[in-house]
């Protein structure tokens, strides 16, 4: 390297050395900066608490997917690859900004390994950013994509910060440039990166003196000093927020999916009579995880752009739930000035549409990309309303007749096996309300207990399981509601009380497996009970009796329909149980299969999940029609559910849309039991 006669520690300004700036830079910004996350970071210690810590090499693979190889974010491609060319970018570029922050007050100071190959990776990586940062300010200023749009009822919009910050970005990326190129153009050490921001100032300049270059080097140098650490102090104030958090809140994701969180973390079953308030009413309820996912919002629209209650226009956005509650936890922890008085959640923060809109789908905790969860949040916020006696009229009549009846139409209990007789002669059922014994329980649920046209599902997943072999049982009126969606609607007790009776029944059943065919039902079981033999959806037990030969189908009767399966949210995003139906499927001679463009994990909710069926929202549209619309677009005139709640959605949606006689909904358990071989 040809030393210079020039470098930001050995220059003077106005009679003071300028090294003593560029130290005083750094320690003010760090300081600054210690002190707003020490102000970020008091919300979190008085929120609930929140076990986090165990299974770490899990969450290591999670950072690993999900925050360092940036895997979500390709879902959303141009946007997404613009975010990894930043993200990566910004990584390699980390180590040059760390040694520039030393070179204002060292005159030489170099990392180990930060050789000609770093420099060459840097000078590009710089460059990508750079073009990535005025795509990106296009997008947001000129293109605006719908999901970044702000309703004028739900708040600013933040297109504003976001183009000030991509416009920090550049003027980082400039700076560092000129800081480089000025000293090649001075001859320090051999030619830039062709094509790179380094190699075109290295041009520009390099008709300058070499005082001119000096001057440059050192404005060039302050500039990005100043605004490197104008930027870190920026980062905790608005939503850029993201770029410290995301690691922590990835870090610590929830690892069971398909659960819901406790009351209180802490507090067992047999200890909730105890608590003197359920779910949450003030910021401080929620648990220090929620507060760090309000805090980690990117703003990005990907979950309010996936949620089925937002698409048919329902009062509800999960992106909002995340920036209202991060202004709420901001008004009452300000950087600056005094709190604000306690603003009521719900009512105040967020409205009762607003949270009884969700069908906890889980569609927006699949799309984000770092993390955030929304479920547990609704979930915690409808328990403080159902405590509160803020239950919508419509639900309350279902909610009643379920702590009295143990399901939500008051009907009788004697008759929730009256199913069975429509089974045949050739497929025994046993009743363990008889007394009678199986090693196969069957969990049939309210729905598919009760409804006329369910009961075709239980008769055909009866037949099925005799079929491959198993012996099987049902409780009969010892059997009450799963429960699921009772407690997904913050009625904790009644769910707690209905979970004791059914654990019971089945522990006392001597059944060494359950079988469910409502995935409402299997979840809950699964998930939120404890102490049961293992359980199985009926797609499973299909699928293995298709690959053991025990289930052989006959080619369907027209072979020109076209099907389409419809993946139900608990049997698939909350459980990863997609194959088996498709295995199922596909095992039938001369069946036709198409994928919905919205399939598998980003498949569209029905809308009428448990208790859905009985709440009556504000919406444009149903969710069913918008989803049999998906069907129609792939080409199906057979929409495959399994899950009766879909399955009666998707019907009534499909009168709705005016397509009766051209589309069909079927069950996969009435459709497989139709084709068995004799």
């Amino acid at each position: 390297m040809v030393s210079v006669p020039f470098s930001p520690a050995s220059a003077v300004l106005a009679g003071v050395p300028a090294r003593l700036l560029f130290l005083l830079i750094p320690l003010a910004g760090l300081a600054c900066f210690g002190w707003m996350i020490a102000r970020r970071v008091a919300p979190l210690l008085k929120a609930a608490p929140d076990p986090r810590f165990g299974d770490l090499p899990k969450r290591a693979v999670l950072v690993l997917k999900l925050w360092l190889a940036q895997s979500r974010q390709p879902r959303y491609l141009v946007a997404g690859v613009l975010h990894i060319v930043l993200f990566f970018g910004f990584l390699v570029l980390a180590l040059r900004s760390f040694q520039l922050v030393f070179l204002g007050f060292m005159e030489t100071f170099d990392l180990p390994g930060l050789g000609a190959v770093y420099t060459v990776c840097k000078d590009y990586a710089a460059t990508a950013v750079l073009l990535s940062a005025i795509v990106l300010a296009v997008r947001r200023g000129i293109v605006r994509p719908a999901r970044y749009a702000v309703p004028e009822k739900l708040g600013k919009d933040h297109t504003g910060e976001a183009l000030a910050v991509l416009g920090l970005i550049a003027v980082l990326l400039l700076s560092e440039g000129a800081f480089e190129g000025s000293l090649l153009a001075a001859g320090a050490h051999g030619g830039a990166a062709p094509l790179t921001v380094a190699w075109a100032f290295q041009h520009l300049l390099s008709g300058l003196s070499v005082p001119a270059l000096a001057k440059v080097n050192l404005a060039s140098y302050a500039i990005h000093d100043v605004t490197f650490f104008y930027f870190l102090c920026l980062l905790p104030t608005g939503k850029h927020f993201h770029v410290v958090t995301s690691l922590f809140n990835v870090f610590f994701m929830r690892l069971k999916p398909g659960t819901v969180k406790p009351v209180r973390h802490g507090v067992d079953d047999k200890g909730l009579d105890g608590l003197t308030s359920f779910g949450v009413k003030k910021l401080e309820d929620f648990t220090w995880k929620h507060v760090l996912d309000f805090y980690s919002c990117a703003d990005c629209g990907r979950c309010s752009d996936q949620c089925p209650a937002n698409r048919v226009k329902r009062p509800l956005s999960p992106r909002f739930l995340s920036i209202k509650g991060r202004d709420h936890a901001y008004r009452r922890h300000p950087l600056l000035g005094k709190a604000e008085g306690e603003e009521s959640l719900v009512g105040g923060v967020y409205g009762e549409d607003e949270i009884w809109s969700c069908t906890t789908c889980g569609a927006c905790e699949e799309e984000c990309p770092i993390g955030i969860e929304y479920i547990d949040k609704i979930v915690d916020l409808r328990r403080g309303m159902v405590e509160e006696g803020l239950v919508p009229q419509s639900l309350q009549k279902p909610l009643s007749a379920l702590e009295k009846r143990g399901n939500p139409w008051g009907k009788l209990e004697k008759k929730r096996a009256e199913w069975v007789a429509g089974t045949g002669e050739d497929f025994p059922v046993k009743l363990v309300e008889k007394g009678e014994t199986a090693d196969t329980l069957y969990f049939v649920d309210s729905m598919t207990s009760y409804d006329d046209r369910m009961q075709k599902i239980a008769q055909a997943t009866a037949r099925i399981l005799v079929r491959s072999g198993a012996d099987v049982a049902v409780l009969g009126k010892d059997e009450k509601d799963s429960g699921h969606e009772v407690r997904r609607y913050g009625e904790e007790m009644l769910f707690q009380n209905l979970k004791e009776q059914n654990t019971e029944a089945i522990r006392e059943s001597g059944a060494t497996r359950i079988v469910a065919s409502d995935p409402h039902a299997y979840n809950a079981l699964k998930n939120d009970y404890a102490g049961l033999p293992p359980v199985e959806h009926v797609s499973e037990v299909i699928a293995t009796g298709v690959d053991s030969g025990k289930l052989a189908f006959k080619p369907v009767d027209d072979p020109s329909r076209v099907y389409a399966y419809h993946d139900p949210c608990y049997l698939g995003r909350h459980n990863g149980l997609y194959d088996a139906p498709r295995r199922a499927l596909d095992a039938i001679p001369g069946l036709r299969r198409v994928e919905m463009t919205a399939c598998r994990d980003r498949a569209f909710c029905c809308g009428g999940g448990g208790l859905g069926l009985f709440y009556e929202p504000e919406e444009e549209q149903r969710m069913g029609v918008v989803r049999v619309g998906m069907a129609e677009a792939a080409g199906a005139n057979v929409i495959v559910t399994a899950c009766p709640f879909c399955l009666t959605n998707v019907e009534d949606a499909i009168k709705v849309a005016g397509l009766e006689g051209r589309m069909q909904a079927i069950d996969l358990c009435e459709l497989v039991d139709g084709q068995l071989q004799n």
